[in-house]
């Protein structure tokens, strides 16, 4: 059974996450100054959620749009719920195709240092909603 009974639940947990990571003013630099959009498609349940290039600071987005990504990828949800717990490390998973990823490499490696916010606020994010850690 996967992590997240649907959608609505996706993203309502996943979009706190975003918005948190958002907050956090080094983050919110250096995904404005690199000018990238993120686009994650996740199956399992099926849902996009987006960081965009907003005119002032980045933008987050949960549904699909009729475009794509400057960085686009694709995973499950209970991978990208076990990505967010640390359990799954991004080059192992692009190296298994559990993720997939379409756009500059080197920019989405150099997001990962920008993730700390996101990997400590998950846990308690998982309590709230009661998910498995």
């Amino acid at each position: 059974m996967p992590v997240f009974k649907d959608t609505d639940q996706m993203y309502e947990v996943l979009g706190k996450l975003f918005t948190k990571l958002l907050e956090d003013e080094t983050v919110n630099k250096k995904l404005y100054e690199d000018n990238i959009s993120v686009q994650f498609v996740i199956n399992d349940p099926e849902g996009e959620i987006w960081l965009l290039h907003g005119a002032e600071k980045p933008e987050l987005f949960l549904g699909k749009r009729d475009e794509e990504g400057d960085v686009v990828m694709w995973l499950a949800g209970d991978d990208c719920h076990n990505f967010w717990l640390q359990k799954l490390k991004l080059p192992v998973a692009l190296a298994k195709r559990k993720i997939k990823a379409k756009g500059p490499m080197a920019k989405i490696l150099g997001l990962l240092p920008l993730l700390k916010p996101a990997y400590e606020a998950y846990p308690a994010i998982c309590d709230e909603y009661g998910l498995p850690k």
